[in-house]
């Protein structure tokens, strides 16, 4: 067996195609939020949804201050704002057209789907915490997904 190193590691992973997610909060300091795509359906009973964040994150710690939080799910046409919100220590809702959800949580408009939830634990493993949100709200609008496979961006035809 050979020796398993983090390049490689990410490589064989990264042949697992994700959907994108933005995760956002209304904090005191006003909206916060990053781009995830470690994102996924926990249970139907009780509807609860998961994600992982980078604990050491510019923006989850930020997140991490407010019990609820919001769920964009990207649609194709939306690759720029992944980018914006994958990017550390800037102001990533200037210039983006978002509303609040019905606890006040910031949701992207023209994404696929939105979601908003209470978090109901948060755990730590290795480099990321592991969020499990309780959902509360959730709503879908057409079109297709933004995913990301083997380190880029795609969508599906």
């Amino acid at each position: 067996m050979t020796s398993l190193d983090i390049a490689r590691y990410k490589e064989v992973v990264g042949h697992y195609v994700t959907g994108v997610v933005v995760i956002g909060a209304q904090t005191g300091d006003g909206p916060v939020g990053f781009t995830c795509q470690t994102f996924g359906s926990l249970s139907l009973d009780p509807m609860l949804v998961s994600f992982a964040a980078r604990s050491e994150s510019w923006s989850w710690p930020r997140v991490r201050t407010v019990e609820t939080v919001g769920i964009s799910i990207l649609s194709s046409e939306q690759e720029a704002l992944a980018r914006v919100f994958g990017t550390s220590g800037i102001d990533k809702f200037e210039d983006v057209d978002w509303s609040p959800g019905p606890s006040g949580s910031p949701l992207l408009k023209g994404a696929l789907a939105h979601l908003e939830g209470t978090v109901v634990a948060v755990s730590t493993h290795g480099d990321h915490d592991i969020v499990v949100v309780g959902v509360e709200y959730a709503i879908s609008h057409p079109g297709t997904p933004l995913i990301y496979y083997r380190g880029g961006f795609g969508f599906l035809d």
